[in-house]
């Protein structure tokens, strides 16, 4: 899987105060998403040898015909900053994905879970404006291969972890064509969401062509 975001330092753990628990964190952000999209209308797990078990919920279709599909796993530990000699085992950032998607695509959640998943087994931060490569279809069909890695907060709310930890954010994933992620790699991520914008793209149809880049 190719990516754009820095990987992790020494995996030392100094120490300091414990934070919450995995058990914690994970029944808080599923309290998040379920308070945010109501109950879930499915759920499956994927297991990835070294690492732990990512779930994937999938929220509706709502009255618009939108659905969710959000992680719940990866951020049960913080992804340790690339510029630290050492991780710190409470203290990062920690971060969980949302994909929407008009009509729902379920097979979509394999995708979702190797991109959670890469903290652990890759050693990445996944952080707004990077982006995420699979190397094939995001589903079976789709003319997406990649995601970028949106702000987080307009669609979850960050949710606060008793101290020391630090926030869980909920970053938004965008899929991108192929020839959409090689302009946001030489243009930037801003510049390819202006193209999106200009051209009023519609990020949640599954089978939307390449906004023009000329």
């Amino acid at each position: 899987m190719a990516h754009d975001f820095p990987h992790f330092g020494d995996f030392s753990q100094p120490d300091g105060p414990a934070g919450p628990t995995r058990q914690t964190v994970l029944t808080l952000i599923e309290a998040r998403l379920t308070s945010t999209f109501g109950e879930p209308t499915g759920r499956a797990a994927v297991t990835f040898v070294g690492a732990d078990r990512i779930e994937v919920l999938r929220f509706g279709p709502d009255a618009d015909g939108l659905v969710r599909y959000a992680t719940l796993g990866m951020a049960a530990a913080p992804m340790a900053d690339p510029t630290s000699a050492v991780a710190d085992p409470v203290r990062g950032p920690r971060a969980e994905l949302v994909l929407t998607v008009r009509g729902g695509r379920d097979e979509a959640h394999k995708a979702l879970a190797v991109f959670a998943a890469s903290p652990q087994v890759e050693g990445l931060v996944v952080a707004p404006g990077g982006s995420l490569d699979l190397g094939s279809p995001l589903w079976t069909g789709a003319p997406f291969t990649s995601v970028l890695a949106a702000e987080p907060g307009g669609l979850v709310a960050d949710l606060e972890l008793p101290e020391p930890a630090d926030p869980v954010h909920f970053l938004p994933l965008l899929p991108m064509t192929p020839n959409e992620a090689a302009f946001k790699r030489v243009q930037g991520a801003e510049a390819l969401q202006e193209r999106w914008l200009q051209h009023g793209t519609d990020l949640r149809d599954p089978g939307r062509r390449g906004v023009p880049l000329d």
